[in-house]
């Protein structure tokens, strides 16, 4: 089982629930040290002064905040630790809410948020109450002398504790786009059908285990290959072309491919088969029925062929 990361209890009311945070998320990054290709020894960093380039001892070193004029204001790390917020460790839920009403950019860390032994019967108490209501609980919590806003929010019996940015972290969109209304944007019928057929062809379930990190991967192979002593050539990267794009004829030809591209899938042609059998079994037994009808036919006109010849006078 993963260490915890984090302990302590969810309180909201006057019910605690005394948990342990795990991390949900392991990131799977390549990382790389910088190495002098000389000796092959690996490089270090000294804090040096950027008046003299002299080494500065960290008892010389303080924290300081530049101000728009350019000066610095010192702040020292007892004035910090007078204002660090209290570590009561616990999650405080403050409220609930409906998932919905949470942009997903506010979401930051993810956590699985786990009961400690006694507490199995609150923490599923709570997590079915929040399924049945379809709501999200919005709780602070301080965690490494950090004070976080955090939404907690039940998966599959589970709870899951995401940490958000503040409101005032999130950039201004129109700052961005710099007053430009893109809703303002004349789009005429037939290019919002095409769009829209575009969008309903490519629309899937999502499945996660489709989508893997080629560039990490790729990444891992070249360290491998250099690794058992392969000499490598990098290809040379392909020339971008400047295009003019027909926004029509390129809706146009997405459909098509996106429509190509669903007729080849390993499902849509096992059905494609499926839909053939099942044709040649419609005819085999259409086939069976028509032989089956024609014999009964010619049996009853044999029937009545007899019945109308007239009988001969015996001598």
């Amino acid at each position: 089982m993963p260490r915890a990361m984090w302990s302590g209890a969810i309180s909201f009311g006057l019910v605690n629930i005394p948990i342990r945070l795990f991390n949900a998320v392991s990131r799977k990054n390549v990382h790389f040290n910088q190495i002098d290709t000389r000796t092959g020894s690996r490089i270090n960093y000294r804090k040096v002064s950027a008046a003299d380039g002299s080494e500065v001892p960290n008892e010389a070193i303080a924290k300081g905040y530049q101000l728009s004029s350019g000066d610095y204001v010192l702040v020292g790390d007892d004035e910090l630790a007078a204002l660090d917020p209290v570590a009561n460790r616990s999650i405080d839920i403050e409220q609930f809410v409906d998932l919905d009403e949470i942009d997903p950019i506010f979401y930051d860390a993810a956590y699985y948020v786990a009961p400690d032994k006694a507490a199995r019967k609150p923490y599923a108490l709570l997590v079915r109450a929040m399924e049945e209501q379809g709501k999200v609980a919005i709780a602070r919590l301080v965690m490494r002398s950090k004070q976080y806003l955090a939404a907690l929010r039940p998966v599959e019996g589970v709870l899951i504790m995401s940490t958000m940015v503040y409101a005032d972290e999130v950039n201004d969109p129109a700052e961005v786009f710099d007053g430009d209304d893109t809703r303002d944007v004349d789009v005429s019928d037939r290019e919002l059908s095409m769009a829209s057929a575009l969008v309903e062809s490519l629309t899937e379930p999502f499945e996660p285990q489709r989508f893997e990190d080629n560039y990490r991967n790729q990444v891992l192979d070249l360290i491998d290959r250099k690794a058992s002593g392969e000499e490598l050539v990098a290809a040379p990267a392909p020339a971008a072309e400047d295009k003019v794009v027909d926004l029509m004829a390129a809706l146009e030809a997405s459909v098509r491919d996106a429509k190509a591209a669903r007729t080849r899938h390993p499902t849509a042609k096992a059905a494609s088969s499926n839909a053939d059998d099942d044709e040649e079994a419609g005819r085999g037994k259409a086939t069976k029925a028509s032989k089956a009808t024609k014999a009964t036919k010619a049996t009853k006109a044999t029937k009545e062929t007899k019945a109308r010849a007239p009988r001969r006078k015996s001598a």
